[in-house]
């Protein structure tokens, strides 16, 4: 358990030799996403990755932070030098903060379907109205319902639905303290880590636009498009995600 933001974070760190690799997990979803991913690299690669403060295992906030305070604050109490960093979603944007705060830290960038600090999402899009609306009334079951048509466009299950459950209840009990990492987007010319970013032909289309903008922005971005894939790339693709990290790691070796 790791101190910061006025509550505990939940780590798991399976230990071994060589550059580490961090996995961040999604706004909609907790550490768990990570499980077959994790389960495909741990015989071979040092795996970390933990649960946002008010998501699955760690505590709740009680006072401001952000996603970029709460990373470094787990890597110092691991002792975490220089590592490969994977982000999903919210994750990739703190991997990308990160990236830019710490460049001496990031060996390489896998970002999967990633956001970012600075980024303007389209204040008309349907599912921004649609959130605000349900989170204002407390309506956890149409939170859920939301997240399904949105982000789960391959199809419903209970790996999946656990997941956006557990998003919904972390999103709440985190939502008055977390404040927005520093703006990034108009400074993703500076990254300088080799840089992967993936994301599947079935995402939602305001993501779709903010990952092409992203590898648009980022200098020698590999941008890769995963066929069959929504947003819970983690879930839907998790061979391709550890071959992914896997190579990454090597190269940063």
């Amino acid at each position: 358990m790791v101190p910061v933001g006025g509550g505990e974070v939940w780590v798991r760190d399976s230990g071994g030799a060589g550059v580490p690799a961090v996995l961040l997990h999604p706004g909609w979803g907790d550490s768990g996403i990570w499980d077959d991913v994790a389960a495909r690299l741990e015989p071979h690669v040092r795996v970390i990755r933990y649960d946002s403060l008010g998501y699955g295992e760690s505590s709740a906030p009680t006072v401001r932070y952000t996603a970029l305070d709460e990373l470094q604050a787990v890597l110092h109490r691991l002792g975490i030098e220089r590592a490969v960093f994977t982000g999903h979603s919210g994750g990739g944007g703190t991997a990308l903060s990160l990236a830019l705060a710490e460049p001496e830290r990031v060996a390489e960038l896998v970002l999967l379907a990633p956001g970012v600090a600075g980024y303007t999402w389209p204040t008309d899009d349907p599912f921004m109205s649609r959130a605000s609306a349900a989170a204002q009334a407390h309506d956890v079951e149409e939170l859920v319902r939301i997240g399904l048509e949105t982000w789960a466009r391959a199809g419903n299950g209970e790996a999946v639905e656990t997941q956006i459950r557990s998003a919904v209840s972390g999103m709440n009990r985190q939502a008055r303290f977390l404040d927005e990492d520093p703006p990034a987007f108009d400074r993703l010319g500076e990254i300088d880590a080799p840089t992967t970013l993936a994301f599947g032909d079935r995402e939602y289309l305001m993501v779709a636009e903010c990952c092409n903008a992203l590898a648009e922005r980022i200098p020698g971005c590999r941008l890769l498009t995963l066929p069959g894939v929504d947003h819970m790339v983690p879930l839907r693709a998790p061979d391709v995600v550890a071959e992914l990290v896997a190579k990454a790691v090597a190269e940063a070796a």
